[in-house]
């Protein structure tokens, strides 16, 4: 049986947004992109090589797919790579197009496919950002 492992990057006041910068994710206005970069330290490089050492796979939520596959196929190193080698398990009800290699659609009913995709042996499944996955997830006791 596979682990559901999330990733956050969360304000007390439940902003969501990675460190990348101001223009990441500009939806509904959203003008504070990158707002974690300085609240950084040697723990959060130390948590993300020990979770990026171990083989996974991503469960990733359609804006977080659209987001990272615009950037992370075109980086390599020792954060891209692993990305980029893991197999992309990608929620959307609205459908997206994957470009990414080795991405899967998961869609329809989500929650059953995610329940059988955790009962198979492989793999940590790896959640990052996918906010709306994860209320998903939680919902359905899935983390």
């Amino acid at each position: 049986m596979r682990k559901i492992v999330v990733f956050m990057m969360v304000s007390l006041d439940g902003v969501m947004q990675a460190p990348g910068g101001p223009e990441e994710d500009t939806s509904g206005g959203f003008k504070y992109g990158g707002w974690t970069a300085p609240y950084a330290d040697e723990s959060f490089g130390t948590i993300l090589d020990q979770e990026l050492s171990e083989p996974f796979d991503l469960l990733l939520g359609r804006k977080t797919y659209e987001i990272w596959n615009a950037y992370w196929p075109k980086q390599t190193g020792p954060i891209a790579d692993p990305f980029n080698a893991a197999t992309k398990y990608v929620v959307s009800d609205t459908g997206v197009y994957l470009t990414w290699k080795e991405s899967i659609l998961i869609d329809g009913d989500v929650v059953a496919k995610i329940k059988a995709l955790k009962a198979e042996d492989g793999p940590s499944l790896q959640v990052w950002g996918s906010g709306q996955l994860l209320q998903t997830l939680l919902k359905n006791d899935l983390v």
